[in-house]
């Protein structure tokens, strides 16, 4: 009827609708100033919402045109006065005079290369020194004097504290060792150690690693298996080693101490 496109905000289809109506109702002037009144919203949001939005970047502006007051730094030379005087405190007594020496000295003035007639002091002759000791002043000796000997400058409080003799040491310069070597210790295993009755019937071998202290008099403690394979195998290598005579005990700087040692013992079957 009106075409495709309909604008009920149109004037001339505001118009239509109220003909022959009484257009001073309030309606009319609302259809009427619809399209203004919305342009004219819209334009005031808009501008609410960016001034909220930038609210603080216009007062930061602001506050950069407004000139600050400079900080005035007031500099105050104070002079201070030396402390007072005591005069009721006594002054430091000179230093001591040092003894005098048991020979004679003179003076030996360092050699410097100068014409003849520059020379105002004549070097000691070979006669004085004979009889005297040559230093840097004159100084009259005397032969009851006793010889005075320098001590060693500045002492020392520090006090030599030795190594704890407990200690147990992994690694050293000299290594325990069986008596007579490692051979004589393999052979001795072979000697002492019996093959468990259970592991001979259960097939079992392999390499039992039995730790222990070699004690400063080469006696062994804290005898115990870090790897077994079971079966009475790692009983009987930790009752062999108990079994063993003294050893020779590790040595560190010369002195023997407390080591800790670990040794294979193997177990295996004959075909």
């Amino acid at each position: 009827m009106f075409g495709s496109k309909l604008d009920i905000l149109d004037q001339k289809w505001i118009d239509t609708v109220f003909t022959d109506r009484n257009k001073a109702y309030g309606a009319y002037e609302l259809r009427k100033d619809n399209g203004r009144n919305t342009a004219k919203a819209l334009i005031i949001g808009i501008i609410v919402f960016v001034v909220a939005i930038s609210a603080n970047t216009i007062i930061d502006m602001i506050s950069g045109f407004i000139p600050k007051g400079k900080e005035k730094i007031k500099i105050t030379n104070v002079v201070l006065s030396p402390p007072p005087v005591d005069l009721k405190k006594p002054p430091p007594p000179p230093p001591p005079e040092p003894p005098k020496p048991k020979v004679d000295q003179v003076k030996f003035p360092p050699p410097i290369v100068k014409p003849d007639v520059e020379v105002k002091e004549k070097p000691p002759t070979i006669e004085e020194l004979k009889v005297a000791d040559p230093g840097q002043k004159n100084l009259k000796g005397d032969k009851n004097a006793d010889v005075v000997i320098d001590e060693p400058v500045g002492t020392s409080d520090t006090k030599v504290t030795e190594e704890d003799p407990n200690k147990i040491f992994t690694s050293v310069e000299q290594v325990p060792v069986f008596p007579g070597g490692m051979e004589k210790f393999y052979a001795y295993l072979q000697k002492t150690m019996r093959y468990p009755a259970v592991a001979r019937e259960n097939g079992t071998q392999g390499k039992v690693i039995v730790s222990f202290v070699c004690e400063r008099d080469g006696s062994l403690t804290d005898i115990h298996v870090t790897r077994g394979i079971g079966d009475g195998c790692d009983e009987e290598a930790a009752r062999v080693i108990k079994a063993s005579p003294k050893w020779s005990p590790g040595i560190q700087n010369g002195r023997p101490v407390r080591v800790a040692y670990s040794v294979p013992i193997s177990f295996a079957l004959s075909e």
